[in-house]
Formats: C-alpha cells, sequence, structure tokens
C-alpha cells in the first residue's frame, strides 16, 4: 500500500481486464503523460515487443509494445518499455509503460 493510502487501477476498454493495479509511488508512477508499471503490478493479459523502436533525447532508447487481452484480440503499440534508459530517471527503468490519456484504458484512481 503506497504511503498515503492511494492504489491505481488501469483497465482495458474494450476487454474489461484490469492490466495493472497497485500503489501509487514506486508501484505504479506516473510520468510526462505516462503510467509506469512494476511488474509485480500487472494483472491481466500480456504484453510482448511490437515492432516500432524510439528515441526520447532524455528518457532512452525503448521498444513499443503489443497488449493482448485473455479474450480478445491483439491491441498493437498501447505501451512502451525503456531498454536503454537515461540513468537519472530510475523508476522508468525497464517498466512497462502505458499513455494515461489512450482511448482504449481506464485509469481509476
Amino acid at each position: 500500500m503506497a504511503a498515503d493510502g492511494r492504489t491505481l487501477k488501469v483497465v482495458h476498454r474494450a476487454s474489461g481486464t484490469v492490466l495493472a493495479e497497485g500503489p501509487t509511488g514506486w508501484g505504479m508512477t506516473r510520468f510526462d503523460g505516462g503510467i509506469y508499471i512494476r511488474r509485480r503490478h500487472l494483472v491481466g493479459g500480456t504484453f510482448s515487443v511490437g515492432i516500432v523502436p524510439g528515441l526520447c533525447v532524455y528518457k532512452g532508447f525503448y521498444l513499443s509494445l503489443d497488449y493482448t487481452p485473455p479474450d480478445g484480440p491483439v491491441e498493437r503499440a498501447l505501451g512502451w518499455i525503456y531498454v536503454v534508459p537515461n540513468p537519472l530517471l530510475p523508476f522508468i527503468w525497464y517498466r512497462v509503460a502505458v499513455p494515461k490519456d489512450h482511448p482504449a484504458l481506464d485509469c481509476i484512481a
């Protein structure tokens, strides 16, 4: 549980699957338009590496992630992961990230 007792839940709208649920802070961090999720807080469905690489000048090199819910079609490029992250931003190191304003997701605080 977070120090302030707040949790965050990310839900895939089309399937109703909970992607992630956990405490705000180091468990699930909101930063720069995204939610960075530790692996232990990923709950439903699977993320697999997509085909789109990218580079953010201050965060590092990333790969897109495709999301597959347990009972639905693949959602392409729903998330990303930094594989060569900026050493000054430890809260994004090797974490699955999803955009907080994506039309396919509900973020419930």
